[in-house]
């Protein structure tokens, strides 16, 4: 019976201050690095032998899957990062306080971007390489994205979109290492494991909406050899 270990990053700069992240590559916050720290020692007290471990290519998730491998004493199993896994690109709203937004348009037009299964975000106009935000300047659109192609690189993404993205990924890595009896370990983002959470789990359009994912917090899967879900549980500190 094969485990799939989803965790959702630690919390980021971005999170910290309430601003709409996705695709810009912001880092962990020090309360995010400590969740991650919390999500491995967690992962080791559960005894789970890794045989694989999946991330994105933003900092804040490929540094909890660090930390988490860390504390699990397991940094030595292969690991792969796929743009895939990358958080839903919130489009134009990248880098605007959520507070603001909803002030200039309107709870219930930001609450739709946010949490709705098929509405999108205000789209950008252009993908840049950086963003400046606060005084800071931001990767963004870099040289990470080299291979992919020029029209797959999205300009704003809702959950539908982000499952659309994800799902090729789950199927030609993620489910077959499953398949394989292998336990698998992804250390992602809130919309990407939402997404594939909808997936596993079957979750309807509406229901999707009420699902959240904390914050290094792990949640793990069992499933049989037909890849039907047997378990699954949510491990938190005791």
């Amino acid at each position: 019976m094969a485990k799939l270990v989803l965790i959702r990053h630690g919390q980021s700069e971005w999170n910290a201050l309430n601003l709409f992240n996705g695709w810009v590559d912001t880092k962990l916050s020090d309360k995010g690095v400590a969740q991650a720290k919390e999500a491995g020692a967690m992962l080791a007290k559960e005894g789970i032998q890794f045989d694989q471990a999946y991330t994105s290519v933003l900092t804040r998730a490929i540094t909890t899957l660090h930390y988490a491998l860390e504390e699990a004493g397991q940094m030595f199993i292969p690991e792969d990062k796929t743009w895939r896994l990358n958080e839903r690109h919130y489009g134009a709203l990248q880098g605007l306080n959520k507070a603001d937004a909803a002030a200039k348009y309107g709870d219930e037009q930001v609450h739709q971007w946010r949490r709705s299964y098929d509405v999108l975000p205000p789209l950008l106009t252009e993908q840049t390489e950086t963003v400046e935000v606060l005084g800071k300047t931001y990767p963004a659109f870099d040289r990470r994205y080299a291979d992919v192609p020029e029209g797959e690189l999205p300009y704003g993404e809702n959950l539908k979109v982000t499952l659309e993205r994800v799902l090729p990924f789950w199927t030609s890595n993620i489910e077959k290492d499953l398949q394989a009896g292998k336990n698998v370990l992804i250390a992602a983002h809130g919309n990407s494991l939402r997404a594939l959470v909808k997936h596993i789990e079957n979750i309807s359009d509406d229901d999707i909406l009420g699902v959240e994912i904390a914050n290094g917090q792990p949640l793990v899967y069992d499933f049989d050899d037909n890849m039907n879900v047997v378990s699954k549980n949510v491990l938190e500190n005791k």
